[in-house]
């Protein structure tokens, strides 16, 4: 990418410190150089010198390191001014490369211009800010994945075999004289369904990723008076409901982030479901139903002591796709054990959300759930748009094999595979907008 401009910030975090940076990469850096330091440091080594002003009078004392293009982070030219870390200083420092030619950073533009010119490519670059504002060190580590290319690798390998899927099926329409029978050759379904296989798998260590970066949704349903919104208070450890002992208390829906080991879980405390003949409860129903529908997991709550076996309710009131964990409310009441037990129907938790009884067993189980106490061999960090654009790709690749098992027209199986070369072309940003990348780097930090 040629630039013309050249950016400054400041790289390390806002307030008083023993050290700080300011960064500068692009064309003028050898002229900032010279105008703060009076002279381009020697390549990738620290050299101690003055900073100083117009006047030449000195601003500051520190260490300067000097990459030159193309073997520094954004592949272009880049100073790096490490100062002592009061704001003072580096405000200083940073209006004096200003004066000398540089303009302000915007966020994330440092990244940005690394993936702009192949140092990075754009599910890297997105890792550099997961890595960044990684709450929990399973998060670190699973963004230094990323970081180091593990999305990127999975994404390229099933990009190859789309790829050369896709070479064949074109040769056999432009080629028909040289003998390709595309219709008899079994070797296409074979190869879709294993794209497919392996599309599913990379949505699965995707989709625990991404639990990972963003947290799980959790959505607190059940009948009326279960106990839903003590658990809530319970998870919250605060007073976040009203809690009373008529039914339907809870109308609207009440939503409050928590995190655990710092994990990060998004709950919503919605209305009992039961048939409601009050408009009011109706909506709060009609609410808490589509909640459900957009749910990670639902944790149904049910009165242990009035349901033993949690069958008191309208089976079709969950959809299928949306895993459920059951909470046997109340166990102070029924005197049964703490309990984490595995049913037919799915997990189950005995709790007293009113005495915190078994509220570490579930605190556990959500850890487990969203990945963080279990095996992440071969996860990486991932978004909500590479779970989305994998989704589509799933759909491509299947809607291809119903179109060569129905019809076997090939230049309908080509294009569904362009499509998905072009969607898996997304992930890593062979194929994008100005758009998109101003979203994702827009809510980087400066500096990065």
């Amino acid at each position: 990418m040629a630039v013309s401009e050249t950016i400054a910030a400041v790289a390390t975090p806002p307030g008083t410190g023993g050290i700080g940076i300011v960064r500068v990469s692009g064309p003028l850096v050898p002229a900032v150089a010279e105008g703060l330091i009076g002279r381009v440091p020697e390549p990738r080594l620290a050299t101690l010198a003055d900073f100083r002003a117009r006047d030449g009078e000195t601003i500051d004392r520190g260490i300067t390191l000097f990459f030159p293009a193309p073997n520094s982070f954004t592949g272009e030219d880049v100073l790096e001014l490490q100062g002592h870390g009061g704001p003072v200083v580096l405000d200083l420092l940073l209006r004096r490369a200003l004066e000398l030619g540089a303009r302000p950073a915007r966020p994330g533009e440092f990244s940005e211009r690394a993936f702009l010119n192949g140092k990075l490519d754009l599910a890297q670059a997105e890792a550099v800010a997961d890595l960044i504002e990684s709450t929990t060190e399973v998060a670190a580590k699973l963004a230094s994945r990323t970081l180091q290319g593990e999305l990127s690798r999975r994404v390229g390998g099933l990009l190859e075999g789309v790829i050369c899927l896709r070479t064949y099926v074109e040769a056999a329409i432009d080629f028909p004289d040289e003998e390709i029978d595309f219709i008899a050759d079994s070797q296409v379904g074979t190869d879709l369904r294993d794209l497919i296989r392996d599309t599913e798998d990379l949505m699965a260590s995707a989709h625990q990723g991404c639990l990972i970066r963003e947290g799980l949704n959790l959505v607190i349903a059940g009948p009326p008076n279960a106990g839903k919104s003590s658990l809530l208070n319970a998870l919250a450890g605060t007073d976040i409901a009203i809690v009373t002992a008529i039914p339907g208390t809870t109308r609207d829906l009440l939503r409050q982030q928590i995190r655990i080991d710092g994990m990060p879980l998004h709950i919503i405390d919605t209305a009992g479901l039961h048939p409601a003949r009050d408009p009011i409860e109706q909506e709060g129903v009609r609410r808490a139903q589509e909640q459900i529908e957009h749910a990670d997991r639902v944790l149904w709550v049910f009165d242990g002591q009035a349901d033993p076996d949690h069958l008191g309710f309208d089976a079709g009131a969950l959809p299928p796709q949306v895993p459920v964990t059951y909470i046997r409310n109340k166990i102070d009441l029924t005197g049964t054990p703490a309990s984490l037990t595995h049913g037919s129907s799915g997990p189950e938790v005995a709790i007293s959300a009113l005495t915190g009884a078994g509220m570490d067993v579930l605190r556990e189980h959500l850890k487990a759930v969203c990945g963080l106490s279990a095996s992440t061999e071969g996860v990486f960090i991932a978004r909500r748009r590479h779970l989305d654009a994998l989704e589509r790709v799933l759909s491509g690749l299947i809607s291809a094999a119903q179109v060569l098992r129905d019809t076997a027209a090939a230049e309908l199986v080509a294009e569904e595979l362009r499509q998905v070369q072009r969607t898996l072309g997304e992930i890593t940003g062979e194929f994008t907008s100005d758009d998109l990348l101003g979203r994702i780097f827009s809510g980087f930090c400066i500096g990065k």
